[in-house]
């Protein structure tokens, strides 16, 4: 959208700034309100954030919503911005529980704002999705439907249990901002906006660095330092879970991802909300899946080096009021089929009724090499049958990590892979030239034998499309951090040198592989900063400052055949 359609857009709408809501323990939280300037009566639309009202996303696609026949408020969370009360950060810490009854509360003031039908909806991305989807699950009696994008299920399908040290660590130097602000700190700055390009332009190269990660200074976080700290010490744990709100959201909800969205697990909060949902209500759920990062901003197809044309650009606002003019409005789906996946290299849009899509079949592709599968000059091979070759080694050394080929604000996207060709810290395993399509949608699961000299280590996985022409594009990757190895629940370290099976659940993919292209599967032990680096010292991560190497050995032989499993469909 042009400067000028936008102001033509922002003409056409009223704001209110600050409007007070009190919560039931007479907290006040505040919104800025934006009505179209046409007299009338319209369904609200409520979206609460922790990342500033005013801030650029909101003030763009409120009054875009707005335009579109909605009365949109856009709320800081308790204890943020321009809200009263104390914030706490995450959904599992104490008190937080208070986050989905200021929503419920949130709700029942929206649907009595001046000029509402008394319909309201719930939409947000990332953190206010799950704000949306707690809300949610209090079942207030005028929410009529919700639009949460970009918010996993469960914390560890996030994080695998491993802190993502590049992501997190920017996500609380922008937090922080807010929280100095409030506190009165010194420290600059006081602006999430200031705070982004501050990281990316000087911070982020010191504080990613930083040993042990418990020194991080009072400064980094402020006033959220407590709750950083607490973090650090659970990141293994899941300090949110949805999977007990699934049956207890009683409204159609779209849920909305990306192949390349780090939360890109938020499919298992469809797949268990429509487990537990009524006939009907399962009937109204959605999800969609398109070639995508993270961020909401970026709903288009060409976030790396290959264009996935034109159908692949979905605008924000547009899909939310496209959802919510069918539920709060009465008019047609935009929707119709309950999952709609862009399929990659067809650059098209494929409807299904569920997901997993029906017709996909688990395939192996089973890991080989004559022992000299390191870099790309390897000679490692993934073939259709189990082979008996000998186990590949590399050594990873923590302190010259395989570096993440990210976006700029630390979030997963398609890289070029090149960059990291030349490093033998990385087995290399890739199909020959496919002599005819291959089309792969649904879950990626590897099954790798390894083992290690340290008592913890970590496993990293890349599933790569390499073109005709030789371009090397990630897809979905995964780590697994050795003394998890059988739950987060049950932490183990390792035997030295002994054999062991990791089950690995990568991220899904939905791509046609064409013919004369190549599969490949990267396997190192680093991702940085993507994931923390493993010391391989056994010791607590967050107060280690220690580093050992550690010499890593994968097998694939028939008594330990290492295979990744793709979701190949016949053809459509």
């Amino acid at each position: 959208m042009s400067r000028r359609q936008y102001d033509t857009a922002v003409s056409q709408v009223i704001v209110e700034h600050d409007v007070p809501c009190s919560a039931r323990d007479g907290t006040v939280l505040r919104a800025d309100v934006y009505r179209p300037r046409a007299a009338g009566r319209y369904p609200v639309l409520l979206c609460r954030t922790p990342y500033e009202k005013s801030s650029g996303f909101f003030a763009y696609d409120a009054p875009q919503l707005a335009r579109l026949g909605y009365i949109v408020a856009v709320q800081d969370c308790r204890g943020r911005g321009a809200s009263d009360g104390e914030y706490q950060w995450t959904y599992g810490f104490p008190g937080s529980a208070i986050e989905p009854l200021d929503g419920y509360d949130s709700v029942e003031w929206a649907a009595t704002l001046e000029g509402s039908t008394g319909k309201v909806g719930m939409f947000g991305h990332s953190y206010s999705a799950g704000l949306a989807m707690g809300a949610a699950a209090e079942q207030p009696p005028s929410l009529a439907a919700i639009f949460p994008s970009g918010m996993t299920d469960t914390h560890s399908n996030m994080t695998h249990g491993v802190f993502e040290t590049g992501r997190r660590l920017q996500w609380v130097f922008g937090m922080a901002a807010d929280a100095r602000r409030r506190a009165g700190d010194p420290f600059m700055p006081h602006r999430r906006e200031a705070a982004d390009e501050v990281w990316a332009n000087v911070d982020r190269h010191k504080w990613i660095w930083q040993l042990p990660l418990a020194s991080l200074p009072y400064e980094f976080a402020s006033t959220l330092t407590p709750q950083l700290q607490r973090y650090f010490e659970e990141v293994h744990l899941d300090v949110w879970d949805f999977r007990p709100d699934h049956g207890r959201i009683k409204v159609p909800t779209a849920t909305v991802t990306g192949w390349w969205d780090r939360l890109v697990n938020c499919i298992n909060n469809f797949i268990g909300m429509s487990d537990l949902a009524s006939t009907d209500l399962r009937a109204d759920h959605r999800l969609m899946i398109g070639p995508w990062g993270h961020t909401s901003a970026e709903w288009h197809g060409h976030l790396g080096p290959r264009d996935y044309g034109a159908e692949s650009t979905v605008i924000y606002h547009e899909a939310v009021a496209g959802w919510f003019d069918q539920h709060l409005k009465g008019m047609e789906p935009a929707q119709k089929e309950r999952v709609s996946v862009f399929i990659l290299n067809e650059n098209r849009w494929v409807g299904f009724d569920s997901w997993p899509v029906e017709g996909a079949v688990p395939t192996p592709f089973f890991m080989d090499s004559q022992g000299k599968a390191n870099g790309v000059s390897g000679d490692g091979t993934l073939v259709e049958m189990p082979v008996n070759s000998e186990p590949d080694r590399f050594t990873y050394d923590p302190r010259d990590p395989v570096m993440s080929l990210m976006a700029p604000d630390s979030q997963a996207a398609p890289r070029d892979q090149s960059p990291l060709d030349r490093r033998r810290d990385i087995l290399v395993y890739q199909t020959a030239p496919l002599e005819r399509d291959l089309l792969c949608i649904g879950p990626v699961k590897l099954h790798l034998w390894a083992s290690s000299s340290a008592p913890d280590t970590d496993f990293t996985a890349k599933l790569i499309e390499v073109g005709p022409d030789g371009l090397a594009v990630n897809l979905s990757h995964a780590i697994k951090r050795a003394r998890y190895r059988n739950g987060f629940d049950n932490p183990a370290l390792l035997d030295s040198d002994a054999p062991v099976q990791y089950v690995i659940d990568m991220m899904p993919v939905g791509i046609r592989f064409r013919k004369g292209s190549r599969i490949r599967l990267d396997i190192s032990s680093s991702d940085f900063p993507n994931f923390d680096r493993n010391h391989n010292t056994g010791k607590d991560y967050w107060t280690d400052d220690e580093f050992k190497v550690a010499n890593q050995v994968v097998f694939h032989d028939a008594n330990m055949p290492s295979h990744i499993e793709l979701p190949v469909i016949p053809d459509l």
